[in-house]
């Protein structure tokens, strides 16, 4: 059955519109006939039901992108599990049920890959979901996803809500989380580097032993595929939105060594996890549907450091 549902005219809360994805989203939007509103950082709270349901009522959207998580790395993962599930099912609940309460019928739920269980089957198909145990190490991030993605099958369901959920693979771009303790892989592979080549050190050593495989799609490509989501989808379960193609992170850690000018020698720390052993998705549907990436990674990559150079300073060691 086709579904369609107009941007022209409409009022979209991107709720996280300061992150890399929200940012993404906002630019995407800029060229649609429709208006982004944002609500202040933490004003309403979103882990507050009363705040969030009273400021949902007084600007009352017609559709909305829960683009807001609390997510970090591995080590931030490990650091803080109950914080990364908390605030993470609070935040989808929340507005899940204000949305439904105020009769707000669209939202966009972000989850992430990491929702699939650890031995998946590769490509990741969204029918995997469920099917085995998660990665450890991001495991209450990935409960906390799963159960926001089968709340907007719930309402779907019970209610007969046009919520629908999409889970990308790794994400990277500008206004990424430049945080060496709570970054995901790529910042803080190009901090290392950048912050190597400032140094002249001979040397940069990276967690793990570089085998995993994983993806990355830019933020901005991601953002394409919202759009065409918003506008063209409603079915049940979560759609997979992917590059489509793998790397190693030693492979990885070369291209980011090359976007940022370092050229020392990158080693491993094997004593240091390395997550999951392989993960791409099978984003067959978002293909069927006509969206595509632009970016390959190594002009992603080139971009993000460009950006982060000139949002940081070429020679700043901050982040």
């Amino acid at each position: 059955m086709t579904f369609s549902w107009k941007l022209q005219n409409k009022r979209i809360w991107i709720a996280g519109h300061e992150g890399m994805v929200g940012r993404a989203l906002m630019r995407r939007l800029d060229r649609e006939p429709c208006a982004c509103i944002t609500a202040p950082k933490r004003a309403p709270d979103l882990r507050r039901q009363d705040e969030t349901e009273a400021w949902l009522a007084a600007h009352r959207p017609d559709a909305i992108v829960i683009a807001a998580a609390t997510a970090g790395g591995i080590g931030d993962n490990q650091a803080r599990p109950a914080d990364f599930l908390y605030d993470n099912l609070m935040i989808a609940a929340n507005i899940l049920e204000a949305a439904h309460r105020l009769d707000i019928d669209r939202v966009l739920y972000l989850g992430s890959s990491c929702i699939y269980p650890r031995e998946a089957p590769q490509p990741i198909p969204e029918g995997a979901l469920l099917g085995g145990p998660l990665e450890s190490t991001n495991e209450a991030y990935a409960i906390a996803k799963i159960a926001g993605l089968k709340l907007c099958d719930s309402y779907k369901k019970q209610h007969g809500r046009a919520y629908i959920s999409a889970m990308p693979c790794n994400l990277y771009g500008p206004y990424d989380r430049f945080d060496l303790a709570r970054s995901h892989v790529i910042p803080a592979m190009l901090m290392k580097m950048h912050q190597a080549k400032i140094h002249n050190a001979p040397a940069v050593t990276l967690w793990g032993t570089g085998a995993p495989l994983r993806e990355f799609l830019h933020a901005d490509d991601l953002a394409d595929a919202l759009v065409m989501l918003l506008e063209q989808y409603n079915g049940a379960g979560p759609v997979n939105v992917g590059q489509g193609e793998e790397v190693s992170i030693a492979d990885l850690a070369h291209m980011a060594a090359r976007a940022a000018g370092y050229q020392g020698t990158v080693a491993f720390d094997p004593s240091m996890p390395d997550g999951t052993p392989r993960k791409v998705i099978d984003s067959a549907r978002m293909r069927a549907m006509g969206w595509k990436p632009c970016r390959s990674l190594e002009q992603g990559l080139a971009e993000t450091y460009e950006w982060y150079c000139s949002h940081y300073g070429a020679d700043s060691l901050a982040a």
